[in-house]
């Protein structure tokens, strides 16, 4: 098992930035329509550019495993905020669906944030530990 942690790693980290990669791309391309549906929401559009922000630089972030510590924490924080703001609906299974996926990613997040980049990533290289050293 230990021969699997660090592309396990990786593989998680991929998995767990591809939504929030494509979701900034998604607001940054239609920057009207995401700021309309904040507002639909009731939340301040000021906040639109920061979230892409965090969803698009977060999401290469975790990719790439730079800061991921931090990033985590930051994503978690969103993903709790979002579910609660944005799909906190108990009538409507759709958005119930959102809301556990959230708490679900928040899980992962808070994993990532305790157990760190691993081996196949930028912070690894930045500490200076090799590969062969973490996996």
């Amino acid at each position: 098992m230990e021969t699997l942690k660090a592309p396990a790693t990786l593989l998680a980290r991929l998995l767990l930035s591809l939504l929030f990669i494509v979701a900034g791309f998604g607001k940054l391309s239609d920057p009207a329509g995401a700021a309309g549906y904040m507002a639909h929401l009731g939340i301040p559009t000021i906040l639109l550019y920061p979230t892409i922000l965090l969803e698009l630089g977060g999401g290469l972030a975790i990719l790439f495993g730079v800061l991921t510590r931090p990033v985590s924490l930051a994503l978690a924080a969103f993903c709790v905020l979002t579910a609660l703001l944005a799909h906190l609906h108990p009538g409507d299974a759709g958005n119930m669906i959102n809301f556990w996926k959230n708490l679900g990613l928040t899980g992962g997040f808070f994993l990532l944030a305790i157990q760190g980049a691993g081996a196949l990533s930028v912070d690894a290289k930045l500490n200076g530990t090799s590969q062969l050293q973490r996996a």
